[in-house]
């Protein structure tokens, strides 16, 4: 199954947090955060414009991006959770 987000949404799988800090310290998994950086894995037609035409989205598939901490809805697709959320929620692109 796949998902086609539509309009100016995106489809984002979240990247693993580190488990280990700089200095060596091991974090549990139970106080670990959710990492607010992920990849995007699809991106729909974008915004739609006055006029009836898309205007394209900033981002593109395989992108990192930065975005907030309750940012988006989670999903699960075939056992795999994803978020899909507003392009105006995403902070930033990793380059």
């Amino acid at each position: 199954m796949q998902v086609k987000p539509l309009q100016d949404r995106v489809l984002v799988k979240r990247l693993e947090e580190e488990t280990k800090t700089a200095g060596g310290i091991i974090i549990p998994d139970n106080h670990a955060e959710k990492p607010s950086q992920g990849e995007v894995v699809a991106v729909g037609q974008g915004y739609r414009l006055k006029d009836g035409t898309f205007a394209q989205l900033t981002v593109k598939t395989g992108d990192k991006i930065l975005f907030g901490k309750y940012s988006g809805t989670e999903i699960k697709v075939e056992g795999q959770e994803y978020l899909i959320m507003k392009e105006d929620e995403i902070f930033g692109v990793l380059q």
